[in-house]
């Protein structure tokens, strides 16, 4: 059964091979994952450079790795030792996460998609979110992803607004029976 956890090195191989994955598929350069594979990608083979970098993941928490960044936490989906996925939940939001990014931002490797995870990745980090004392967390989608507006409006989501291509939906972290 998948689960989310913390970043692990337990997960190198698979993560290498999900970044793989997202390397091929043309993703937007504005992403946070393209930006990581652009400045991580040749870097994350090396054992000690992913232990870094996990390390790195866990430490922002409390210490974000840009100053302009707030507080996150990131979390991997994985099922046994096979990454799936990631999530990254942000403390607050500042005015560009408030017009663009969301307190949640998740990826589904390309292999696993169209499976539910993405909704159990979303409904499971509402949870996380309350147990964070955050009581509504923005999700943004862009506004020709329909699969992840789909996946926000199973978890919950209530529409807002559309914004410089974004759709913002307001999602309540109450239990949501997961």
């Amino acid at each position: 059964m998948p689960r989310l956890t913390s970043p692990d090195v337990r997960f190198h191989a698979s993560f290498l091979e999900a970044m793989g994955e997202f390397a091929t598929t043309g993703m937007d350069p504005d992403t946070l994952i393209a930006q990581e594979i652009e400045q991580y990608g040749e870097k994350w083979p090396d054992p000690a450079e992913f232990a870094a970098y996990v390390e790195m993941l866990r430490a922002e928490v409390t210490r974000p790795r840009r100053p302009e960044w707030v507080p996150m936490t990131t979390l991997w989906y994985v099922e046994d030792d096979t990454f799936l996925g990631r999530l990254a939940i942000r403390h607050r939001l500042t005015p560009f996460l408030l017009e663009r990014g969301g307190h949640i931002g998740y990826d589904v490797r390309p292999t696993a998609r169209r499976r539910g995870h993405a909704t159990a990745m979303l409904r499971r980090a509402l949870l996380v979110c309350r147990d964070l004392g955050i009581d509504r967390v923005l999700v943004t989608c862009d506004t020709t992803n329909t699969g992840s507006r789909k996946v926000i409006e199973a978890g919950g989501g209530e529409f807002e607004d559309e914004r410089g291509g974004k759709l913002r939906y307001w999602i309540r972290t109450g239990d949501r029976g997961v």
